[in-house]
Formats: C-alpha cells, structure tokens, sequence
C-alpha cells in the first residue's frame, strides 16, 4: 500500500515525485514505457519563458512566474544544465510591434521583471543574425533554456535516492476506488495507494475516465525540430521567438544548453497520439520559417530531425485540482508551454496540497543535490587524471563526438533511475547525440548494456520492446 501514486514520467510528474519525496511517506511513480521522459518532456524546446505570455490571471501565468523563479535553483541542486541566456521575441512591422507592447503589458501584471522593447538597432546589435525585415522586439532577459529530459531524469533519480518507488512498463488499465485506490496494468501488476497524482500527459483524460472523470478532454499536437551541428552553436545568442499565435509561440531559433541549435517546432493538431514521426512538410515548414527570422541559417548542419506530442486542454489553461469525483485524486494535466518552466512549482504546490491532506511531516534527511549525468569532459586534466585513477573506465572514450567515457554509461546503467537502453543512455550521457548520430559508439553501448543487464546482445533495444537493434548474429 502506497500513500500516493504519481502517473506519468515526465518532467511535470518527476517534479511532483522529488517535492514528494521531502516528506516521509510511501511514493511510486508509474510509467507506462521503458523509460522516463519518454513523452513531451523527451521533445521539446527547453526554454525556460519569462512569463509574459499567458494570460494574466490564469494557471499558466501563476505557474510560469514562480516556476522560472525557481528554476536556477532546482537545476543547481540537481545538476542539469541551465543557462539565463534571455528571450526575444520579434516583430517585424508596426501591428507586430502593437502585440509585442500588449505582451509587454500583460508580462508586468504577471509580475515578470527584465521586459523591455528595443528598437531595430539595438536588436541587430544582440543578435547579428536576425532578418534584414525585423523592426524591434520584446526581450525579456529572465527566460532561460534547459534540458527537459535531463530535468525530468534527474528530478526522479533525486526521488528515488530519497526514497521513492519507480515502476517503468506499468501502462495503467483500470483503477477501482473505494477506501483507497486498486490500479492494475495491461499486463495485470497491481498497486494499492490512498492518493493518486494523474500527470500522464496527453493520456491524462484517459486516466481520469478511469474513475469515471470526464470533465476535460487532452488533445495532441505535434511539434517538429530540427537540430543542427555545434558547429553553429553561435549563430544566435538568444532564444528568438515570432510573435505568438493561438497555437503556440511558433517556430522558433534558439542555442540548446549544449550549444547546439534547435529550429522548430510546428504546431499540428492529431487525433493520434503515438504518432511522432516527422515529414517533409513539417520540415520545410520549419527551415522556410527560420530562415524569415534569421539571415541564412545553416540547416547544411543539421544532424537529426525529430518530433513531439504536447497536450492542450479544452479547457485552455493548466488543469490543476482535485476531481470532484474523488478528492483523493488529483489532476494536472493540459500542461503544454509553459509546463517545463512551471514545473517546479507545480510539483512544489501539489506535493505541499497532497501533504496537508495526508498529514505527512517533512524529513530530517532529505537531499536535494544529485551530481551532474555526465560530467567529466568538463573537469580540468589534474581533475581527470585523479577520477581516472580511482574509476579507471572514465579513461575510455566511447563516443568521440560528445567525448562520453564509459564510466559515464556504466553510471548511467547503474544510478536512479537505471537506463536499460540505447535511448536510455543517450539522454543520460548525450553519447550518441553528436554530428554521427551513433554511427560509432552504438556497438559498443550495446555490448556494454548487454553485459551490465545480463541478457544476450540481440535483446538491447533501441527505446524498449519493439525497437530491438539486432536480429541475430551473422558470425
């Protein structure tokens, strides 16, 4: 019997999870894939917005401002990657200016600080690159970028060593209540809990159908990037936003934590929610509406394309509250952008609602610091030399572009929350994500996961069941 169950793995529900955890009481997160941050929270921008675009008044605006407050903090405590490196968002003719001052409004009465509009002048004096067409923009000098699936891995691993539960492949299929809470899965696991916390994403109105909570619908819209080479990693200083439209903040084009440059996404509304694949359409949409913000972008260095589902409620904000079919169950959901940057708050102000209903006390010991996934190509050599002496597997390289050791896989396989595949690796390490793809060190990940897991070479898949890499051997 847990106290409270957190569905879903993402960023939002990691988040929830780590305040949870600061208390003393029996938590689980259940995830229905093989890893955590396989949802929204694996594809999206990772900026952290200043504030100034939702609504004043609403869940979103409340939530972004005190989530982006926090976010220096919560990264330094878990070490993820965080850089305040600002927004601007640009106009180019005088209706577009006439948005940017009612955002410029609206950003002051959400208790945003650091907004100014700047002229033309100033602006190409920022950013060099921008559109000869640009005629000013807003800037706001508080957002921030950050790495989501980081963020989402970290806060859950910071849990699970304060003593939270995680079980991975755990799709929930029916959930009966009464005194408490029987959840069971597709495959027919079982867990009992007093509370639930439904934060499943584009999924979560079919989590609360399960206790009969119809009250919102989530929809599915897909967003495509495209990622280009470090190479470019300077050809914006900022996070260059168009004015925003009712779908969304638009393509943008931004620096990525590891200096990278991320264009994208589009904004498509589907009925399927699995459907992650990228098209030529979406992809040339994305190129033809960076290259209207920017001067020659250099898309010849791109290294991969992909693409995300985010959710949008019906209700147009944030859904966050108990049901009121069951005031032990708990909705959040409907939490498309700004939900990376509100999601320190929203798990500090779930976790805190949760803990005053239960009654539960804080912990003498919890620990709010995790040591960064990959760390070492950034020590000094003395600093190397000594870790490689202690822990002689961080003197191999196993991917070149990235310069990943394997002391940093074998942690990665062997610290909360575990990874168990290539993709798992990947997010945690980055080994596979530079200018390769890969191309070189996939091989050897997968024999090392296949040793440390135990199971033969042909089982390592790429991101769980289905996505097996080998068929079998040819020698």
């Amino acid at each position: 019997m847990y106290d409270i169950l957190v569905i879903g793995g993402g960023v939002v529900g990691g988040m929830i999870l780590r305040e949870l955890s600061r208390f003393n009481a029996k938590i689980c997160l259940l995830e229905k894939e093989s890893d955590v941050a396989m949802g929204a929270s694996r594809a999206n921008s990772g900026i952290s917005h200043a504030g100034f675009d939702a609504k004043e008044g609403s869940l979103k605006a409340k939530f972004n401002v005190l989530g982006a407050s926090m976010m220096p903090k919560v990264t330094e405590e878990l070490g993820v990657k965080y850089k305040n490196n600002g927004s601007i968002v640009v106009g180019f003719n005088d209706e577009d200016m006439e948005t940017l001052q009612g955002l410029y409004e609206r950003g002051l009465k959400n208790g945003v600080k650091g907004l100014k509009i700047i002229d033309q002048q100033e602006l190409r004096t920022l950013e060099p690159n921008i559109s000869d067409d640009a005629v000013g923009a807003l800037f706001a000098t508080t957002a921030g970028i950050v790495c989501p699936y980081e963020l989402a891995i970290a806060s859950i691993g910071n849990a699970m060593d304060n003593g939270a539960e995680l079980k991975l492949n755990f799709e929930v299929d029916k959930i009966e209540t009464g005194e408490y809470f029987t959840v069971t899965s597709k495959d027919g696991q079982v867990v009992k809990a007093k509370y639930i916390v439904n934060s499943a994403g584009i999924y979560s109105d079919k989590i609360a159908g399960l206790i009969g909570d119809n009250s919102f619908k989530i929809g599915a819209r897909k967003g495509e990037y495209i990622l280009l080479d470090k190479e470019s990693g300077n050809f914006v200083n900022h996070t260059l936003f168009f004015c925003p439209t009712k779908k969304g903040k638009g393509i943008l084009v931004s620096q990525t934590v590891d200096n990278n440059i991320i264009l994208g996404p589009t904004a498509t509304e589907q009925d399927d929610k699995d459907d992650v694949t990228t098209t030529a359409d979406g992809l040339n949409d994305v190129i033809a509406s960076a290259n209207k913000l920017c001067k020659k972008v250099p898309v010849f260095n791109s290294i991969t394309s992909f693409a995300g589902l985010r959710a949008y409620s019906d209700r147009h904000d944030f859904i966050i509250e108990k049901s009121a079919l069951n005031d032990k169950f708990y909705n959040v959901a409907g939490i498309e952008s700004p939900g990376l940057t509100s999601a320190p708050a929203i798990g500090d102000f779930i976790a805190n609602e949760v803990a005053k209903d239960l009654n539960l006390n804080k912990k003498d010991n919890f620990n709010p610091t995790r040591k960064a996934d990959y760390f070492f190509k950034n020590l000094t050599n003395e600093e190397k030399n000594a870790v490689i002496k202690k822990i002689p597997e961080y003197g191999k390289i196993v991917c070149r572009c990235e310069s990943i050791t394997l002391g940093e896989i074998l942690r990665a396989i062997r610290e909360n929350p575990k990874a168990t595949t290539v993709d798992g690796i990947k997010r945690r390490t980055r080994a596979g994500m530079g200018r390769c793809q890969g191309g070189f060190c996939q091989p050897v990940i997968v024999s090392v996961l296949a040793k440390e897991l135990g199971i033969p070479y042909e089982q390592v898949t790429k991101s769980g069941k289905g996505s097996e890499i080998n068929v079998g051997r040819t020698k």
